[in-house]
């Protein structure tokens, strides 16, 4: 499957088995500094309880939950942990606290790798073109928000529409998506019952409020590049710090991902140097300059308007876009 995802054969056989290599203790001290990162601002979130400093406690929370959604990524590609049943258990755990359950996400990953920029087959791209309006909608979470909870309740009626999901992956995830409402209605009924507010406090409401901090890297990493298979000029990597990279689990050096998708996170920095080295010309972009420069082009013409053999948003000091050869 790797030759289907490595458009350029740029790294030898010998440098992609060692690349290749899991490790729990790597893969353990990443979840527990992010998990212990999450508890931390939690209780930080606690005692700033009944004071204004609730802004900023509950802001961090949000953020550094929002983020789990790069581990849970990880973790459908098996590529954490060395020991398989630590890759599912956390994530089961941690799709069900980013209400984007765990067999559905591995099965519309998968597509998304497998079909990038693919609008028939993408699984990212089941959506109209973005126009404008639709684009700072997705980016404040508005629509975000409501596919996941949709689509939960949906798939739990046993409603499939997803093209991506074949007949074998059905019954898993329709019996996925009960489990979660399952879990869902047990913690409100419990909440409802000891009148608390600690599932709203702790965990939805910063969640679902600063969604727009994590759709900066959700945006950036395929938008506005072109359709065609070459996985450099489909895929975008993230100019950022090291904080980030480490919150985001590297996902910022998204083209080496995407170009050899096995290789765990912690190895990224290495591959996406090496990628470089020999001549990948890797899309670069900040969060901030992609976010001005999408709203600027998509204020001038949706994206269905732009060619599918260009890419349109682009760091570039003309600020013209790059048009590949067809």
């Amino acid at each position: 499957m790797e030759e289907a995802f490595a458009t350029r054969k740029l790294i030898k056989p010998a440098e992609l088995k060692a690349l290749n290599t899991k490790s729990d203790l790597r893969g353990g001290l990443q979840m527990a500094s992010h998990l212990g990162l999450i508890a931390g601002l939690a209780a930080l979130h606690f005692l700033a309880l009944g004071s204004w400093w609730i802004l900023s406690t509950g802001f961090a929370l949000g953020v550094a939950i929002n983020f789990l959604y790069a581990a849970q990524h990880e973790l459908s590609h098996w590529s954490v942990f060395r020991t398989k049943g630590l890759n599912e258990f956390f994530g089961r755990l941690i799709g069900f606290a980013m209400l984007f359950p765990r067999d559905y996400d591995q099965v519309m990953h998968f597509a998304h790798h497998r079909w990038t920029q693919d609008w028939e087959r993408d699984g990212e791209l089941t959506r109209e073109p973005y126009t404008w309006h639709s684009f700072a909608k997705w980016m404040l979470g508005t629509t975000y928000w409501y596919n996941r909870v949709v689509g939960i309740i949906r798939r739990a009626r046993g409603i499939i529409i997803e093209p991506y999901i074949g007949a074998a992956h059905e019954a898993r995830i329709i019996r996925e998506s009960r489990l979660h409402l399952l879990g869902y209605a047990l913690i409100a009924g419990l909440s409802l019952y000891f009148q608390s507010w600690a599932a709203l406090t702790f965990w939805l409401l910063p969640m679902v409020l600063t969604k727009p901090v994590h759709q900066l890297q959700n945006s950036i990493e395929h938008l506005g590049l072109t359709h065609k298979t070459d996985i450099l000029q489909n895929t975008r990597s993230t100019r950022t710090n090291a904080f980030m990279r480490w919150l985001c689990w590297q996902m910022p050096y998204h083209t080496a991902h995407h170009s050899y998708p096995s290789v765990p996170f912690w190895q990224l920095r290495k591959l996406d140097h090496l990628l470089e080295s020999r001549g990948g010309d890797i899309h670069r972009m900040g969060w901030i300059e992609f976010q001005i420069e999408a709203f600027r082009r998509l204020a001038s013409k949706d994206e269905s308007q732009w060619p599918e053999n260009e890419v349109w948003i682009v760091s570039s000091p003309s600020g013209k876009p790059v048009k590949l050869e067809a």
